[in-house]
């Protein structure tokens, strides 16, 4: 008898603990809702904002991000200029894909070069963000008629021997593990580590107050926002010993921004190195920490303005 009873308020604990995640991914939804366009690329649907004229500036965000993290104000400032793709990356935000598809860091680079194709752009200047900047990297080096030039910020260009401590959560192999995890588990986790999670992702800088809306951080109490940063976890693993094996080869100009205090990445291995590794590659340190699209818009604009206008000719 007692055994029923305990397994009957397991039960309830794991019943308990899904509503709550279903809760939560409803309640997130109706506080940000999908902002943007969807394009069905086969089996996967991309949720991207479109802004603005002229040439065309694609903007990648990075691990558990969306396109919020550049719309909080770089991509709206850029489409004075530029036409400005948003993107919510394969599995994130709004964007989906199939549960047995392909989640590379390769693999997603070749479906944003399908939203590219699917938008009738020939090529565009790639921003990319932290995990996003690995599969900007990926993206040239597999398209690289496509891609006129890279405007890295404080992106993954070196495998770490473990992932941040911040993101350790994430690191689970298995995929049905990640699932229930995912709709049990992960946002009470997410709720319980905020504060600190926050402290390192933004330090020594300060998340706004409004990031949570505005710069899309109420997206990360979605039970697949959690999937996905677990898969994608996994998937840099894999996929960045190819990545950084192809650096020397590469011809496209590069440009990283890159925060000296960040404490995501090591600026040393991830930045101030890199020109030994690509050629030609040009790097602008600043102070600051690793969400410098969030905390420093007017100078990630600048950056990125400046790498665009070279590549296009539209100088500033």
């Amino acid at each position: 008898m007692l055994a029923l009873w305990i397994l009957f308020l397991l039960f309830l604990s794991i019943a308990g603990l899904v509503m709550f995640a279903r809760f939560s991914n409803q309640k997130a939804e109706q506080l940000l809702p999908p902002s943007g366009q969807f394009a069905q690329l086969g089996s996967t649907k991309i949720h991207f904002l479109d802004q603005g004229t002229g040439p065309t500036i694609l903007l990648i965000h990075g691990l558990a991000g969306n396109l919020h993290n550049f719309s909080y104000g770089v991509s709206t400032a850029l489409s004075k200029r530029f036409r400005v793709i948003t993107v919510d990356r394969p599995a994130c935000g709004y964007s989906t894909r199939e549960a047995h598809a392909d989640a590379s860091l390769e693999a997603q680079a070749d479906t944003l070069v399908e939203l590219l194709t699917h938008l009738q752009i020939e090529s565009a200047v790639v921003v990319g963000h932290s995990l996003g900047g690995a599969i900007s990297l990926a993206m040239a080096q597999r398209h690289p008629d496509r891609v006129k030039a890279l405007a890295l910020i404080a992106p993954l260009t070196h495998l770490p021997d473990e992932p941040s401590p911040v993101f350790k959560a994430l690191d689970v192999p298995s995929p049905w593990l990640r699932k229930i995890l995912g709709w049990t588990l992960a946002i009470p986790g997410t709720l319980y580590r905020m504060s600190v999670s926050l402290k390192v992702i933004f330090g020594p800088e300060r998340a706004p107050s409004d990031f949570a809306i505005r710069g899309g951080g109420i997206l990360s109490l979605k039970p697949h926002t959690f999937i996905s940063a677990s898969t994608d976890l996994q998937n840099a693993s894999w996929s960045m010993p190819n990545i950084e094996a192809a650096y020397a080869n590469m011809t496209t100009p590069v440009s990283v921004l890159f925060a000296r205090e960040d404490r995501i990445l090591d600026c040393k291995l991830n930045a101030e190195d890199l020109p030994s590794r690509i050629p030609g590659a040009q790097i602008t340190l600043v102070n600051g920490g690793h969400m410098l699209p969030v905390t420093q818009v007017e100078l990630t604009t600048q950056f990125i303005e400046d790498a665009a206008g070279k590549a296009t000719g539209l100088a500033p």
